[in-house]
């Protein structure tokens, strides 16, 4: 197969932040978040230059080991061939380390724009070998399908391939993320949890799963009972005990709050009156934010016109 010919017009991405299990769907369940990256992509005669700003402006790397650059780099590999240059342009929103998939979000906008900015990439790498791809790259599907597709999704891996189905959340549902100011490693969560549960938590936990779907798409006055874990939040106390504090305040109170993936981010599910009195519950040391669910997952969007003003976080990268 001959290598890729590549356009000379940057590509502009948008991802959105996601939340992961949602309670009970442990590395399955996964919603997408109103919150964005963006990302400017465009092939250069040589060399890498990157600029980045908001979220990690002063802590990513710019060189090869940056996250998103090594994904540009995997799917350009299974496109056909590298690019002379690269310049990628970041706008970051996304908090990092927060349990809302600023990784998966790198990773997405990574793969997405090495696809647009090459001619025919659509064709050599389709949308079910994006998911796969992702997933190799994540560990996990979870936070990449709701990335890639928007929406509510559940993902599931058949022999060793990821696959995600995408479902519509009921609109009176509001996404509240309690934001605290510390992070906290995805690879400390992950070491938090035992080997094995007790057979009764797990049989729990696949209950409140089929709930959820049910919950989140049809039935949102079911959500506290749908959002129950048994499997990971309790177990990850240890490193964020604020986090799980928050959680069980808030469910005292009768509002559906989890851990945001890995956390340390509490996420609440609530409806559209109530939001905005929600957002003021968690008191301080947190940032309270009232979201939309996003529809469109990741996007390929029109740059601005040259000598454009714009404002907000509807801006791109310049």
């Amino acid at each position: 197969m001959a290598g890729p010919a590549f356009r000379a017009a940057a590509v502009r991405v948008r991802v959105p932040a996601t939340s992961a299990n949602l309670g009970p769907g442990f590395d399955a369940l996964g919603l997408s978040l109103g919150l964005y990256d963006d990302v400017v992509v465009r092939v250069a005669d040589s060399g890498l230059h990157i600029d980045i700003a908001g979220e990690g402006a002063s802590t990513l790397p710019r060189d090869e080991s940056h996250l998103l650059v090594r994904s540009l780099r995997t799917a350009f590999g299974l496109l056909g061939g590298q690019p002379r240059g690269l310049e990628v342009v970041c706008a970051n929103r996304i908090p990092h380390g927060r349990g809302l998939g600023s990784s998966s979000a790198a990773i997405c906008a990574g793969i997405v724009a090495a696809r647009a900015v090459t001619i025919g990439g659509d064709v050599r790498l389709d949308d079910t070998a994006l998911l796969e791809l992702a997933t190799e790259i994540e560990g996990h599907p979870d936070n990449v399908a709701a990335c890639l597709l928007g929406g509510f999704t559940l993902a599931w891996t058949d022999g060793g391939a990821a696959r995600a189905i995408r479902m519509n959340p009921a609109d009176s549902v509001v996404p509240v993320v309690f934001v605290p100011e510390n992070a906290v490693l995805t690879e400390t969560a992950r070491g938090l949890l035992p080997r094995t549960v007790p057979h009764v938590d797990a049989a729990a936990n696949a209950g409140r799963s089929a709930l959820l779907v049910e919950a989140l798409t049809r039935r949102p006055e079911l959500l506290l009972p749908a959002t129950e874990d048994r499997l990971h939040q309790e177990y990850r106390a240890p490193a964020m005990p604020q986090s799980v504090d928050l959680v069980n305040r808030l469910r005292a109170d009768g509002i559906p709050a989890v851990i945001s993936g890995a956390g340390p981010t509490v996420l609440a599910l609530a409806e559209d009156s109530t939001a905005d009195k929600v957002a003021q519950l968690a008191g301080a040391g947190w940032a309270a934010t009232r979201l939309t669910i996003d529809t469109t997952g990741a996007s390929v969007l029109p740059l601005a016109p040259a000598g454009a003003t714009s404002s907000g976080d509807d801006s791109p990268p310049q």
